[in-house]
C-alpha cells in the first residue's frame, strides 16, 4: 500500500455526501485563550464539540454510510469504539436508516454507552479495552454479515475526518500551522492530504497521550509500535497499536509529534472551559495541550486546534475541574 492512503479528491467527495446532513463547523478566535498560550501565537479554533454527537466523529460515520452499497446498508454495520465512533456511526444510522452494532470495552463511559444506545444502536460490551473490542466487532463481521467500519483503517473514514481541515484552510487561507490530537490518526491524516494538497509546507503537528503512546513513540522511531496497555482518562487517545492505513502518512507528512502527560491534558480542558467557555473531553484539548507543549517552535504563528470532542463524564469532569486529575 501507498504511505498516502487517500487523495483530496476523495476529501471533497466526502464533504459533498455529507453537505445535506452536517453544516460547517465555527472557527473562533479567542482573545483570552492566544493570551494564556503566549508566544505572540494567535489561535484558531475549530469547535468540532459543537457537532451533533459533540464529535468531529460524525463526519466519519456519515462519510463511511453515504459511501457503502445498498446491500451492506440494509445488512447492516458495525464498529469498535470507545464512544465518538460508535456514537458518529449511530447518529448516521438514525438519519440514513442503517441498522448499527456498537462494540465498546467492558467499563467504558457509561455516558457514552447511554448515549449509543439513546441513538437506536444496539451496544456490545466486550474486550478489555479498544483494540479488544475491534476483535469482537470483526467476529460480528463473520457471524452475522456487517460491514466493519473501522475507526482508523477504511478511506471513506479518514475522507470524512479531512473534510473539517478542508473547512478550515477555506474559512482562514493564513492559518501558519496545525496541531491535531491522535488516537488512530483520522484527523491528522485527513488534515494532512488537505493540506499537502492545498497549502504544501503548511507544518502539521500531532499529539498524543503519554500513557497511550503507541504511535508517538512508533513516529519517533521509525516502525510500528505496540503497546500492553492504553492508560488515559482521554479515552478518544485510548489505542495502544499503530494502524497500517494512517502510520505510513504520518511518518511522512508530520513536522512533529509529541506526548502529553495526564496533567497536561487535565489543563488543557480547563483552559479551554475558562478562555472559551466551552466543554471538551480529554481527547478533545489535546491539541491545546499539544500547542502549548510546541508553544516555542510556533512562535508568533496563527495555530489552527480542533476542539474534537466534548464528551467528558461527569466524574471525569469532578476530577478535572478539582485538580484530581
Amino acid at each position: 500500500m501507498s504511505a498516502w492512503p487517500i487523495a483530496l479528491a476523495d476529501v471533497e467527495a466526502a464533504r459533498e455526501r455529507l453537505r445535506p446532513y452536517l453544516p460547517p463547523t465555527p472557527l473562533r478566535p479567542y482573545a483570552a485563550l492566544d493570551e494564556v498560550v503566549g508566544a505572540g501565537i494567535r489561535v484558531l479554533v475549530k469547535h468540532e464539540n459543537f457537532q451533533p454527537t459533540g464529535a468531529f466523529k460524525v463526519r466519519n460515520g456519515f462519510s463511511a454510510l453515504t459511501a457503502l452499497s445498498r446491500g451492506a446498508l440494509v445488512r447492516g454495520v458495525v464498529a469498535a469504539t470507545r464512544g465518538n465512533h460508535g456514537l458518529g456511526l449511530a447518529w448516521a444510522g438514525r438519519q440514513l436508516g442503517v441498522p448499527a452494532t456498537v462494540c465498546v470495552p467492558l467499563g467504558n463511559n457509561p455516558e457514552k454507552n447511554a448515549a449509543v444506545r439513546g441513538l437506536g444502536a444496539r451496544l456490545v460490551e466486550e474486550g478489555r479495552d479498544y483494540d479488544e473490542s475491534v476483535a469482537a466487532a470483526e467476529r460480528l463481521v463473520r457471524e452475522e454479515g456487517l460491514h466493519l467500519v473501522h475507526s482508523t483503517n477504511d478511506p471513506t473514514v479518514v475522507a470524512g475526518a479531512g473534510t473539517l481541515t478542508l473547512e478550515m484552510l477555506e474559512e482562514e487561507p493564513g492559518i501558519e500551522a496545525l496541531v491535531f490530537s491522535v488516537g488512530g490518526g483520522s484527523q491528522a491524516v485527513g488534515g494532512l492530504t488537505v493540506a499537502r494538497a492545498l497549502r504544501p509546507g503548511l507544518p502539521v503537528y500531532a499529539v498524543q497521550a503519554a500513557g497511550a503512546s503507541a504511535i508517538h513513540d512508533a513516529w519517533h522511531l521509525g516502525r510500528p509500535v505496540s503497546k500492553p496497555s492504553a492508560d488515559t482518562f482521554a479515552d478518544g487517545l485510548a489505542t495502544r497499536n499503530t494502524y497500517p492505513f494512517t502510520f505510513g502518512a504520518l511518518r511522512e507528512g508530520l513536522a512533529g509529534f509529541v506526548a502529553v502527560t495526564e496533567a497536561e491534558l487535565a489543563e488543557a480542558v480547563r483552559l479551554v472551559l475558562s478562555t472559551t467557555h466551552s466543554l471538551v473531553e480529554g481527547a478533545g484539548a489535546a491539541g491545546l495541550a499539544g500547542l502549548l507543549k510546541l508553544r516555542d517552535a510556533l512562535e508568533g504563528k496563527t495555530v489552527g486546534i480542533v476542539l474534537s470532542g466534548a464528551n467528558i463524564d461527569r466524574e471525569t469532569l469532578v476530577r478535572v475541574l478539582t485538580g484530581g486529575l
